[in-house]
């Protein structure tokens, strides 16, 4: 039997998803799947879980897991994932619930152990089935305890003598950081509560753990994988960041075209491309019907419609985009915002939706079906983030010809290609301000009222961009090997 690259991970499109971890851990396995790498999946099956395509099925009703009492088990389903293993670890207590990690109150009280179980969980699942993986490949604080794990183990234990270890850090700022005691009886031994291994600062820190002792460290953009190496950026974390800095690797997330392509996609009422005989018309009639959709002024068919899909937090820069709206509406311009997060967020971009009813919608929440046709339906895509690892709607925007407006940091750095070089895709911006944010709308805006042959050049470059994992597995390919496995 092959030996396998297992990904563990939190969460997976289509099964569950909360952002972009979801996204990319639906497409990432498979792309290498069908790259002919051997791959599988772990995942919790949650209360939640978006079961009814997959014939997912009960393999292990009793697999020892030991944590955090000695004889607790748990249940083992399996289903395949257009010809790849995806295995979902289900604890009832654990993954029952409406909410991945917390609800409207905050996190879960329980979070760390729920994901010590589940790092725990995984390996003896791997051990159970019997043949050890080639690496273990582990995402944000979730599962970072898996390398930390293989670490001590694979010093004692034959079965996984040969086993390497990739950490993927989506997200720096979420580290799963938790009271000291937690520490205790989590299957680490003592010698893991270092300065060099999960302490940080008298607390626990999973996430700190994964990039102690994963044999690789990889994060989802070359600029995210500099940036974090200061403290501007490194959440705390960048001194044992640059304590692994050889270990430590840039690639760029993908985009799945499978789903997120105007081509093909099935949510769009007209689909259209860059070579469309036809030019742009597919693209305006679905704006047209975005905007009967939202109840959007239908005026706005000839002017620019500007598009938001994110969490309303800080991080996103939300705050920028809701203060400089009374400036933009005094353009002629609409406004459409999709995403839930901070409450104080949502109830201001409700009330804006009020005072400027017809040309801004805020819609709380998010829909798949929605965000594909805000994507086709915008002729700006925003996206003023604080920071961003790597970013995936910046992709899906320059697949839909929606030219973004950025800043200029992470992975927004490294997709978009900055207005005014004759190769422009977008527009970035220097710093999370809502002057410059502002500023660089309206080059946008005035780009698309006095240059229409301008901006569908960009637009063509834009759709012809190249972000498939396609491209991204072969980084990660060379990666597993640098690790001692060629899979070719």
């Amino acid at each position: 039997m092959r030996r396998e690259v297992v990904f563990v991970t939190s969460e997976m499109y289509p099964f569950s998803k909360s952002g972009g971890l979801g996204d990319v851990l639906g497409a990432q396995p498979l792309a290498l799947h069908r790259m002919g790498v051997p791959t599988s999946v772990i995942t919790p099956f949650y209360g939640r879980l978006r079961t009814a395509d997959y014939g997912i099925h009960l393999t292990i009703s009793d697999c020892h897991v030991g944590y955090p009492w000695g004889p607790i088990t748990c249940e083992v389903y399996e289903a395949d994932y257009h010809g790849m293993k995806v295995y979902f670890v289900h604890r009832g207590e654990y993954f029952d619930r409406r909410y991945y990690y917390n609800d409207h109150k905050g996190d879960y009280f329980d979070n760390c152990e729920r994901f010590i179980f589940f790092c725990r969980a995984a390996l003896s699942l791997l051990r159970r089935l019997g043949t050890p993986p080639a690496v273990l490949h582990a995402n944000d604080w979730q599962t970072a305890l898996v390398p930390a794990y293989l670490h001590f183990w694979r010093q004692t234990d034959p079965f996984w003598a040969d086993t390497r270890s990739v950490m993927t850090i989506h997200n720096l700022a979420f580290q799963g950081r938790f009271a000291s005691r937690l520490f205790t009886g989590c299957g680490l031994p003592p010698q893991a509560w270092a300065m060099d291994g999960v302490e940080f600062w008298g607390d626990f820190n999973l996430l700190k753990a994964g990039i102690a002792y994963a044999d690789m460290v990889t994060t989802v953009s070359p600029s995210y994988a500099r940036e974090i190496l200061g403290p501007a950026y490194g959440s705390g974390l960048d001194g044992i960041l640059r304590a692994r800095q050889r270990s430590l690797h840039g690639i760029l997330n993908g985009a799945d075209y499978g789903i997120w392509n105007p081509a093909q996609d099935k949510f769009l009422p007209c689909r259209y491309g860059p070579d469309d005989p036809q030019g742009f018309a597919g693209k305006q009639r679905c704006k047209t019907a975005l905007l009967d959709e939202l109840g959007l002024d239908p005026a706005l068919a000839h002017r620019p419609v500007l598009g938001f899909i994110g969490r309303l937090r800080g991080q996103k820069g939300i705050d920028l985009l809701l203060d400089i709206v009374p400036r933009l509406m005094e353009h002629n311009v609409g406004v459409i915002i999709l995403g839930e997060g901070n409450l104080a967020h949502e109830a201001r971009a409700l009330d804006l939706m009020e005072t400027y009813r017809g040309r801004l919608c805020a819609i709380v929440g998010y829909t798949e079906d929605l965000a594909h046709r805000i994507q086709a339906g915008s002729d700006i895509f925003l996206m003023p983030s604080r920071y961003e690892p790597c970013g995936l709607t910046q992709m899906y925007a320059l697949r839909y010809g929606t030219p973004p407006v950025a800043t200029a940091v992470g992975g927004l750095r490294d997709t978009i290609v900055p207005w005014p070089s004759p190769e422009s895709t977008g527009f970035t911006f220097g710093r999370p301000e809502p002057q410059l944010f502002l500023e660089a709308i309206l080059d946008a805006v005035h780009y698309w009222e006095h240059d229409s042959e301008g901006w569908r050049a960009m637009m063509t470059r834009a759709m012809r961009q190249d972000f498939s994992w396609e491209r991204a597995g072969r980084s990660y390919v060379n990666l597993y090997r640098q690790l001692g496995f060629d899979f070719s």
